[in-house]
């Protein structure tokens, strides 16, 4: 009797189930300067949220504030080049600083999508910020694009209209305008910024005047 022999098909590479989706954090701001608070945020939302990264978006012209006294785009990424420099998981997003021109977050999040359609995107911001999702341009596609990560802050109503994951993270009472103010006035800003981001602000006189 001649032997029976089972023969398993050859998987061909289009066959196999595609993997799954990755899970990247973007957290935007003006990041005048970035500080110890801004890390410390993206670490904790992206590991409680088991993100694959998160992305530290710097904005070109934010819609929402007075742009004035913001210093040129390049140096802002260079202090968060330096920031993020010895945390594999974090990494810099420059959509909205090479497109240019206002920075609107639908725009940003419809190039990315288009750009990267197999990554699902967690936009973090601040509590203080859901109160006013409301306002945001094209906000009722944006929900349907991006899922909104939001951070409790005391003051604010952390409730929202729409969709949002809320993340509880440390506080740490420290703002870039703060830190702005420190320099002017010749006060120490150690341990509120990485010390390299500190030596940058002091090696080309940034937020003397």
């Amino acid at each position: 009797m001649q032997a029976v022999v089972n023969v398993i098909p050859k998987v061909q590479p289009q066959q196999v189930k595609a993997e799954r989706h990755r899970r990247v954090g973007l957290y935007g701001g003006t990041f005048n300067p970035v500080h110890n608070a801004h890390l410390l945020v993206a670490e904790q939302v992206g590991r409680t949220l088991s993100l694959d990264k998160v992305s530290f978006l710097p904005d070109m012209q934010p819609p929402h504030r007075d742009h004035k006294g913001t210093i040129a785009a390049d140096l802002r990424v260079d202090m968060l080049k330096l920031a993020v420099a010895d945390n594999p998981f974090f990494d810099i997003e420059m959509e909205e600083i090479n497109r240019g021109g206002v920075s609107y977050t639908y725009d940003t999040i419809k190039a990315l999508k288009e750009r990267h359609p197999d990554t699902d995107y967690y936009f973090i911001i601040g509590g203080d910020m859901v109160d006013y999702l409301l306002t945001w341009n094209k906000i009722d596609q944006l929900v349907k694009m991006v899922n909104f990560v939001g951070v409790r802050r005391k003051g604010a109503k952390n409730e929202a209209q729409y969709s949002v994951i809320w993340v509880d993270v440390p506080t740490v009472a420290i703002s870039s305008s703060d830190i702005r103010a420190r320099v002017k006035s010749g006060q120490s800003i150690r341990y509120m910024v990485p010390r390299a981001v500190e030596d940058y602000i002091k090696e080309h006189q940034l937020y003397i005047d």
